[in-house]
């Protein structure tokens, strides 16, 4: 049987197994064996195996700051939306899959460099290999924010299809990685602590999945209220967790009522990229889910350089320190300290050390050793 089969069995298999205390430690099994031949497929899509990634125009060089991707379903709009805002061409009609494969822009906003990609539009199924589909899904995985594009005069089930799809492939949109520490030994059995109560996972289920990973000893610590497919995740470690916003396009399609219901939607941002409206915000909420901290620096005895900043992405602390790697490695050799402006001072300017944490649109000026 292939991968797709036996992924197929366990779903049927899951699907007609009715939930309760006795079958709990059964389905926290299945489940864990679906991640792990999921875990298959997405090793197959990384290594450009049969039905994976590595087709023509993915393996696109990230530049810039940040990258970011346009995922939806052909024709709604995407290489349109790219055109706009990067001056890129990506070729547009009015047929579906319009776009064959990664065409890459870039937008220079508020100092920063920020990658856009446009991907080929997925079908249900794609994380399955369905058309592209996991060569796009695996691209999306290397992406620091996901645009998840719709076309509002479309059914909103087109939005819980994508996220399946990437769910499907390892990629949690605007989570967090849940607060389990699983601490392996020799001996001692599967034991267990938590902070909250556990209402979602039970003993049998927790017992299933470590037996099903030949996790015999080991010490787990739920600090949430976690699921089987949060221990799943931690166990298996290869889960990107990625911010996501829901563009909304084609909101001049539509009349005021219907954009109110569109509204209440989280993470969304309705925009016409035909008619160009509601730019401004897209991008200002790019930016912010980005979380990029914009760093100046100020060369002695000069003004600042507020052209080029030094960027830190999210994702790890913007002190000093990182400040220093991200101009050079080797700096920090040199370095004395540091003389900082800005609103993570008491005063200014502010004599600081490698661990000072830096705020966005800081100036700082570095001093070296004599």
């Amino acid at each position: 049987m292939t991968t797709l089969q036996k992924i197929k069995d366990i779903e049927d298999e899951m699907a007609k197994t009715q939930k309760n205390k006795a079958t709990s430690g059964h389905l926290g099994g299945l489940k864990a064996k679906l991640a792990k031949l999921k875990r298959e497929l997405i090793s197959d899509a990384a290594g450009g195996k049969a039905g994976g990634g590595g087709g023509d125009g993915f393996d696109v060089n990230k530049a810039g700051d940040a990258r970011v991707g346009l995922v939806g379903f052909p024709s709604v709009g995407k290489s349109t939306l790219l055109n706009v805002l990067t001056g890129s061409f990506s070729e547009c009609a009015a047929y579906e899959f319009t776009t064959l494969t990664c065409i890459p822009g870039e937008i220079v906003y508020r100092g920063a460099k920020i990658q856009l990609l446009d991907l080929p539009g997925i079908i249900e199924g794609a994380k399955d290999g369905k058309g592209r589909g996991r060569q796009v899904i695996g691209t999306a995985r290397t992406c620091d924010l996901i645009l998840i594009v719709l076309d509002v005069t479309k059914p909103f089930t087109h939005k819980k299809i994508i996220e399946n799809e990437l769910e499907g492939f390892g990629i949690r949109l605007n989570k967090s990685p849940p607060d389990i520490k699983v601490r392996r030994r020799e001996r001692g059995g599967i034991t267990w602590t938590s902070s909250t109560n556990l209402t979602q996972i039970s003993g049998e289920e927790i017992k299933a999945i470590c037996s099903e990973y030949r996790v015999s000893c080991a010490d787990i610590s739920f600090r949430c209220d976690a699921s089987a497919e949060d221990l799943i995740d931690v166990i298996e470690g290869n889960r990107v967790y990625t911010r996501c916003l829901y563009v909304m396009n084609k909101i001049d399609c539509i009349t005021i009522a219907e954009l109110d219901i569109v509204a209440q939607l989280p993470h969304q941002v309705p925009i016409s990229s035909r008619d160009e409206w509601n730019l401004d915000e897209l991008l200002a909420r790019i930016f912010e889910y980005l979380n990029l901290t914009r760093i100046y620096t100020k060369p002695k005895g000069q003004i600042p350089d507020y052209n080029q900043p030094v960027v830190i992405r999210d994702g790890r602390t913007p002190t000093v320190e990182a400040f220093v790697e991200r101009i050079h490695r080797g700096l920090l050799k040199q370095f004395k300290h540091a003389l900082v402006w800005g609103t993570s001072t008491k005063y200014n300017p502010q004599r600081c050390g490698l661990a000072h944490v830096l705020h966005d649109e800081d100036v700082v000026q570095i001093i070296k050793k004599v």
